[in-house]
């Protein structure tokens, strides 16, 4: 297995795995993915892809946020999106995206990482936990468009 940066080159299987984690933003998962490429994405910051045979099978998508809940810090690390192929869960690989994203928030500074789960995704919750993340508050989070 390995792990490195994201490259132009890995859209496709980038937006093959985001249209995974994010069935409901599939219209828009390329669009991000370019818009990450050429510098103007609002949302990340980094990709890291993990590898099985030279495929990529799974990534780890980070973002500097002003907010994070539980934080006192003005700028916080954050996970946008953490997904591994059905296949190959269960192996730890996860853990390493993390490490991964861990050693690099590290790199920069920073003290914390802050991530999140819907409500529902027992699953990420319990992973997170797992990996000595401490829940912080749940919340139902509401938007209104104004138009």
């Amino acid at each position: 297995m390995n792990i490195r940066s994201a490259t132009r080159d890995d859209s496709h299987h980038w937006s093959r795995m985001r249209d995974c984690l994010w069935p409901e933003s599939r219209s828009i998962n390329t669009s991000e993915i370019e818009n990450f490429f050429s510098n103007s994405s609002n949302y990340k910051r980094e990709c890291f892809l993990i590898e099985d045979k030279g495929s990529p099978i799974g990534f780890i998508e980070l973002n500097i946020r002003n907010h994070a809940e539980g934080s006192i810090h003005v700028e916080i690390p954050y996970v946008e999106g953490w997904y591994i192929d059905q296949e190959f869960r269960g192996k730890g690989l996860g853990r390493k995206l993390m490490a991964q994203a861990q050693a690099w928030a590290t790199q920069h500074g920073f003290a914390e990482l802050a991530s999140d789960a819907e409500i529902d995704n027992g699953p990420s919750i319990m992973a997170h936990k797992k990996l000595g993340f401490k829940e912080k508050a749940r919340i139902v989070c509401f938007l209104k468009e104004l138009t």
